[in-house]
C-alpha cells in the first residue's frame, strides 16, 4: 500500500532523477505526468516543455496530491524531495508546501522537508 510520490514533468516523461526510479521500479507510466500512475503519484516541478513551473503552480498541483491523500486514506504515501533536483529548488522553498500534508498519518515526507517545517512551528 506504498505511493511513491515524485517530482513529474507534464509531458510525463521519466527520464531522469526520482522520475526514472518511479518509472524502473514503482511502474510510473510514460505519458502520464500528473496524478496516480502505477504505485506512484506524480506532482508536476516541470511544464510540458520541461520549463521549471513557478511555485505557486506547483502548489496548485500539490492540492490535487492532498484530495488524492483524502480519497485513499488506505494509502501510505512516501515522498521524494520534489522540485529539489532537477527543477532546482531548494528544501526551504518546497517543504512549507507541504505543511498541510504534515496533517495525514499516511504522508511521509523527507527528513530535510520534517527538519524545515519542525522549525516553522
Amino acid at each position: 500500500n506504498e505511493i511513491f510520490v515524485f517530482g513529474s514533468n507534464l509531458a510525463g516523461i521519466h527520464g531522469a532523477s526520482a522520475a526514472r526510479t518511479a518509472k524502473e521500479k514503482f511502474g510510473a507510466q510514460y505519458g502520464i505526468g500528473i496524478g496516480p500512475t502505477g504505485r506512484c503519484f506524480a506532482l508536476p516541478t516541470k511544464d510540458e516543455k520541461l520549463n521549471i513551473l513557478s511555485l505557486n503552480y506547483i502548489s496548485f498541483y500539490l492540492l490535487e496530491f492532498e484530495n488524492y491523500i483524502v480519497e485513499n486514506p488506505h494509502l501510505n504515501f512516501l515522498v521524494t524531495e520534489i522540485g529539489c533536483g532537477l527543477a532546482g529548488y531548494k528544501p526551504a522553498q518546497i517543504a512549507p508546501l507541504f505543511w498541510y500534508s504534515t496533517r495525514f498519518e499516511n504522508v511521509f515526507l523527507p527528513q530535510r522537508f520534517i527538519d524545515i517545517l519542525s522549525l516553522e512551528i
